[in-house]
């Protein structure tokens, strides 16, 4: 079976990961992106839905059926137990759709979202390349309260439990700086686009001999 070239993406909260992707993804790469797969499995009649409900109890769940997912964060933030309960049931399903989904991309490379990429190792076997998506954390912090309506004190936490911003730098293999507007993200996105191409035709190259 064909394996795609995979290139794992990462960043903290807020530094613009989607923004990246979709420009990736209108280039001409396939995205896998797990939040999003996450999403699905916790929506109405997600496969995540009725264990979740079973284990942390009908409050948790909204009532349109789907994750009351401002609770959830509450409570996996203040018990430590609740938060590995809901990565042992969310994980394994998330990981077998993105494998899937990898293993369906007819694109030249994919392009694998993962927030918690460096913190996990997940998916480490498959990736390539590690990008990172930079921006300073005044702006990390702005940009998620806008978007999500966070208070700061909670988008700080969520920071203070990811890989410290040096580590995650020091760690990638490509950065992409986010600081400016999306034309400027844009320019960079293309440039690394040109390359992931490049090397995944070497991989192919390389495989076929």
């Amino acid at each position: 079976m064909r394996t795609p070239f995979c290139i794992g993406l990462t960043g903290g909260i807020g530094s613009g990961k989607s923004s990246a992707a979709k420009i990736f993804q209108e280039l001409g790469a396939a995205v896998v992106d797990t939040d999003q797969i996450a999403h699905e499995l916790t929506r109405r009649g997600g496969a995540a839905i009725a264990a979740i409900a079973d284990h942390f109890g009908a409050d948790c769940i909204a009532a349109d059926g789907s994750l009351d997912r401002s609770k959830m964060r509450r409570q996996v933030f203040a018990d430590p137990k609740a938060k590995r309960k809901l990565e042992a049931i969310l994980h394994p399903l998330i990981r077998r759709e993105s494998r899937a989904r990898i293993a369906a991309a007819q694109q030249p490379y994919v392009l694998v979202v993962v927030p918690l990429l460096l913190e996990t190792g997940a998916y480490r076997e498959l990736i390539k390349r590690v990008l990172v998506v930079d921006c300073d954390e005044a702006r990390q912090i702005a940009r998620t309260v806008k978007r999500s309506g966070l208070a700061i004190d909670e988008v700080r936490a969520i920071m203070a439990a990811q890989l410290p911003r040096a580590e995650r730098l020091a760690a990638a293999d490509d950065v992409l700086h986010n600081d400016a507007d999306i034309d400027a993200l844009r320019r960079q996105v293309e440039i690394l686009h040109a390359k992931y191409l490049a090397l995944a035709r070497a991989g192919s190259h390389e495989a076929g001999n």
